[in-house]
């Protein structure tokens, strides 16, 4: 009887231990993580900006839409953002590397936006 408990006993401890453990999402690195937080600043501001023109249009939680969108491009998931956010937000040398990269790259970003030709309009 005794070898009985003790076998289930012991089964009831190897499920338990190989019992899989809740994946950690990943962090991403400084040149990945600078384009996804460019392009959530981007929509952040097309967000802001529209609704402050249109304000018929209830524009409901549609940022996080928006956010959702900007994941599918670059081929991650909020969790895995957040938790790179959090991240770099806990290593302050490594948040203040991201961020003058972010500004780097978004003055990249306008300059070349300001050098394409813009479409003349007629009057």
């Amino acid at each position: 009887m005794s070898r009985n408990k003790l076998l289930i006993l012991y089964i009831a401890v190897v499920l338990f231990a190989c019992k899989r453990k809740q994946a950690i999402p990943k962090t991403l690195p400084i040149n990945t993580m600078k384009i996804v937080l460019w392009d959530i600043l981007k929509a952040d501001e097309w967000y802001t900006q529209t609704t402050i023109r249109d304000t018929l249009h209830l524009r409901i939680n549609e940022n996080f839409l928006l956010y959702e969108e900007v994941y599918k491009v670059h081929h991650i998931n909020k969790d895995i953002f957040y938790n790179s956010y959090k991240y770099y937000e806990t290593h302050p040398d490594q948040f203040k590397v991201l961020i003058d990269s972010v500004v780097a790259y978004g003055d990249r970003d306008k300059a070349v936006e300001n050098s394409l030709p813009h479409p003349v309009t007629p009057k």
